[in-house]
């Protein structure tokens, strides 16, 4: 029987994302699309963090094997499946380093630039490049994001990958679900609100760095939670220039202005018996 996914937990979203962002990138072999661990500089690859990338990668292989021995229906337990980290050769690590030095400068793209970003080209999300050691001991770069073809004789790109259909799917669950919440099931205009949320996570799902945490969930629940209040004040500002216009040709205003007028004239009634 098929393990029924749930679209909507960090762990698959983040697994959606890595295929998503890996659409973008170019490696020299597809297995160094995977990485040990997540680094802002080059020169933050130490003793520590190799360490720390050994025991990153062991837990992986644990896990890995640990849930395959599940899917076949074996009894077993994780801590069977445990690996030593220092059996882990340090050229079988591979480091993503965030970074934008294979990224062409855009100058005037922004006013008064402050990062390094801003000096760049706008990408979908922050760019890195892959290194592992060689048997000399030597970082070798074996990928890049937004880059097609080989590390020295490809080019930028930033429009020839795409999300998965999976991830996809996981913000219209997302969206879809966020919409049977009591305080916006209510209006009218849901749908707008459905439509503007989609909208925004097409536009920044990919910009959830992983480098800073590891909860696309709350990242995205955020950006819809924004669409939704984005479109809510706007249809309230139009609903308030359209009873503003009934007022003033002597029509009768929405329910929601009357029932709030009424509402406003009933708690100045009871401040004036408090006073009186």
């Amino acid at each position: 029987m098929a393990r029924k996914v749930n679209y909507l937990n960090n762990k698959d979203m983040l697994a959606e994302i890595h295929k998503s962002k890996a659409t973008f990138c170019s490696y020299v072999s597809p297995e160094y699309a995977d990485y040990d661990i997540i680094l802002p500089e080059i020169a933050k690859i130490n003793i520590r963090t190799i360490a720390e990338a050994k025991r990153n990668k062991a837990k992986k292989q644990g896990q890995t094997a640990y849930e395959a021995a599940k899917a076949s229906g074996k009894k077993v337990k994780l801590a069977e499946f445990e690996v030593d980290y220092r059996t882990i050769e340090k050229t079988d690590l591979v480091f993503r380093v965030m970074m934008f030095d294979h990224i062409p400068d855009e100058p005037g793209r922004k006013k008064n630039p402050k990062t390094v970003a801003d000096h760049k080209t706008k990408l979908n999300f922050p760019p890195f490049q892959h290194f592992k050691f060689d048997e000399n001991d030597n970082l070798v770069c074996i990928g890049k994001s937004h880059w097609i073809g080989g590390m020295e004789n490809g080019h930028f790109s930033k429009e020839h990958g795409k999300a998965t259909n999976k991830l996809a799917m996981m913000w219209l669950k997302l969206v879809d679900r966020y919409s049977t919440r009591g305080n916006v099931r209510g209006y009218t205009y849901k749908d707008e609100m459905k439509g503007q949320a989609i909208l925004q996570l097409a536009q920044i799902g990919l910009q959830f760095d992983e480098s800073k945490s590891n909860n696309p969930f709350a990242y995205y629940t955020a950006a819809v939670t924004n669409s939704f209040v984005r479109v809510i004040n706007l249809e309230k500002r139009n609903q308030n220039i359209r009873d503003d216009i009934l007022e003033m040709n002597d029509y009768s205003p929405s329910y929601t202005r009357l029932h709030q007028g009424e509402w406003e004239a009933a708690l100045r009634r009871q401040e004036e018996q408090k006073s009186g």
